[in-house]
């Protein structure tokens, strides 16, 4: 009897980091900065394939260090299963260097010698976890040693003795194969009686066989591309894909015609090309999407090139790769999308699919307060060095509870609570940062007017948190000043790979009523702002609730949703909102601060508790809030 199934397919294989040059149009030596993305053509596959639905696991040696957990962490909250990723204590992590020059030029250095996934062996493969799988996906680089061959080999037997398809993606590179020196990385094509032969010995045990046309050329051993063909199909009855870069590709389901459009021919997306590196494994995630689906080899076809038109548009490998509903989008537009990277409307909408972390709760404590914390310290004559000293008194409250079914949160600045945000980074805690100098109107960014250069420095897992102070009847030079800022720090999140909160507190000199947040929500909308979370004052009723859900619903419904302020209201005051919250589908938590506390910092400062006390009182009166959140839907 079969296994059942629980992945649709394992990747085997190059699983790295690549290190990609931001400069673009310059020799690889005179890149300046680099992005740091995973790579690896099995890993950007079933990354790719992941964000279509399909479900994955990799079989691969990460290194025991930095780069290795990067991965490893990168593929799991991608939704591709680690199990089988295992940690080599003795190589490191593979790494690849790379640039784009022109639309043709895109040189790049492997640093595998000795790395973690080429020392790949027998003993890393688990029959009973290949059992689990529907289909294997394997890559040439990975039989282009004794080992990593007798793995690749002995997954390939499992699968197909559980009656699962083998995949092979040719994935040629010269240079793993030992054929060109290390500055000759980019190289795709260098013929080789001896990895012909290899590959030829491979195919006669796979079902899908795809390559690019240089791939199917040193496969079939013939630089003429039918005979190439005829020497693979007389090997294997497999399908052979032909991948032709944007003509699309070629489907070879039989025997080889006398010419290529005698093929299936599936025409590709005209997309400007930006970055081909990549563009591949795409389509690869693409096609497997509709083959592993048993979807009409056309369709196959046509997930895959659209697929790979998106990434070969796009700078990197892996984040590069569409969800399913970008593809929808692509598809729907009706080829009229020429430059992906420039589309305004499908960018948002990888951005906001692409999210790595799902927040469907937060209990925030704020503490991100300075001017206010100054003016207590000056009233109390203590140094500011103190707030420091009380902001990681906060920080252990904060850590002692735990949001029940939500996630524990934190609002805290760099200006007294770096200390905080170092020891915190990478603790798995929401965690939002401001940008704001406190207490200015029009909206000014604490550390200068360009807030790209601030987010650069900061961990990628920070949110930039910007108070704002706004009223629908400020004046219009307001209006136009806050919001041409808050449309540039929108812009430095979406370049620095990171979300954005925006708090919007009615301008304090105004009146307010339960349709201005509504109506403020409207016009920062209409302006373009577009920010991944808002941070409200707390609506009193479900009316309120209701309007504010209808204008994010009717501008970004794939806004992550609202949390709400607390304005120092007592805990009665919040237990009523918290309960007109329950139930309203932008709802998701709350950040209060001086709620919490106000009493026990007015109590430090003045010297009558010490730090224990007033950790422990803040932190039980962050869990009574915490409680008092979780029983709303009961009251």
């Amino acid at each position: 009897m079969a296994a059942e199934r629980r992945f649709d397919f394992v990747a085997v294989g190059r699983a790295a980091v690549d290190l990609y040059g931001e400069q673009i149009g310059g020799p690889l030596e005179d890149m300046a900065t680099f992005a740091k993305y995973l790579g690896g053509s099995p890993a950007n596959t079933a990354i790719g394939a992941a964000r279509l639905g399909l479900e994955p696991a990799m079989i691969t040696r990460v290194g025991d260090e930095h780069l290795g957990r990067f991965v490893r962490q990168f593929l799991a909250a991608e939704g591709v299963d680690v199990s089988q990723v295992r940690t080599d204590p003795e190589r490191l992590t593979g790494l690849v260097i790379l640039g784009i020059r022109d639309r043709d030029t895109f040189p790049l250095i492997f640093y595998r010698e000795n790395c973690a996934d080429m020392a790949l062996s027998e003993q890393d493969v688990d029959a009973n976890f290949v059992a689990s799988v529907g289909a294997a996906l394997l890559s040439g680089t990975h039989f282009s040693r004794p080992n990593v061959d007798a793995a690749s080999r002995r997954v390939m037997a499992l699968v197909r003795q559980g009656g699962g398809r083998v995949i092979l993606d040719i994935d040629y590179r010269p240079v793993l194969w030992g054929l060109t020196g290390h500055g000759q990385g980019e190289s795709r094509f260098v013929e080789s009686d001896r990895v012909t032969e290899h590959l030829l010995g491979i195919v006669p045990g796979c079902h899908l066989v795809v390559g690019t046309e240089d791939e199917i050329r040193i496969a079939g051993g013939s630089t003429d591309m039918l005979a190439a063909l005829r020497a693979i199909r007389a090997r294997t009855p497999a399908v052979i894909v032909l991948k032709r870069g944007a003509s699309g590709c070629v489907i070879l389901p039989e025997a080889i015609p006398d010419a290529l459009d005698q093929g299936l021919v599936v025409p590709g997306f005209p997309v400007e090309v930006f970055n081909v590196l990549g563009a591949g494994d795409a389509f690869m995630a693409g096609f497997l999407r509709g083959y592993l689906r048993d979807e009409p080899l056309r369709r196959c076809g046509e997930l895959g090139n659209a697929t790979g038109a998106l990434v070969v548009a796009r700078h990197g490998c892996a984040p590069a790769m569409p969800t399913w509903r970008e593809l929808e989008e692509f598809f729907a537009r009706d080829r009229s999308i020429r430059r992906p990277r420039e589309d305004a409307a499908l960018e948002r909408l990888h951005r906001v699919t692409t999210r790595s972390r799902n927040w469907n709760e937060v209990c925030a404590i704020a503490f991100d307060h300075r001017t206010q914390f100054e003016e207590l310290a000056d009233r109390h004559g203590r140094p500011h060095g103190d707030i420091a000293r009380f902001k990681a008194l906060v920080a252990d409250a904060a850590v002692q509870v735990r949001a029940g079914q939500g996630v524990t949160g934190i609002i805290c600045d760099g200006r007294y609570g770096e200390d905080v945000l170092v020891r915190l980074a990478g603790t798995g805690l929401w965690i939002a940062r401001p940008v704001e100098r406190p207490g200015v109107t029009p909206l000014e960014f604490e550390d200068g007017p360009d807030p790209a250069l601030t987010l650069r420095a900061w961990p990628t897992e920070q949110i930039a948190k910007c108070l704002v102070y706004c009223h629908p009847d400020d004046t219009a030079e307001t209006w136009r000043v806050q919001t041409e800022r808050l449309l540039r720090l929108g812009a430095a999140c979406v370049a620095t790979g990171r979300e954005f909160l925006l708090e919007a507190i009615p301008t304090p000199d105004r009146p307010w009523n339960a349709a201005t947040i509504p109506r403020t929500l409207t016009r920062l909308y209409a302006a373009g702002v577009r920010p991944d979370w808002w941070k409200l004052p707390p609506p009193r009723d479900i009316a309120a609730w209701r309007a504010i859900a209808a204008v994010i619903e009717a501008n970004d419904p794939t806004c992550r949703g609202v949390l709400m302020l607390g304005l120092e209201a007592p805990e009665s005051e919040l237990g009523l909102a918290f309960r007109a919250a329950a139930g309203q589908p932008y709802s998701r938590g709350f950040a209060i601060g001086r709620s919490l506390f106000a009493a026990p910092a007015e109590a430090w400062f003045a010297g009558r508790i010490d730090d224990a006390t007033a950790t422990a009182t803040i932190a039980e009166n962050y869990r009574r809030l915490v409680a008092l959140w979780h029983e709303r839907e009961a009251a």
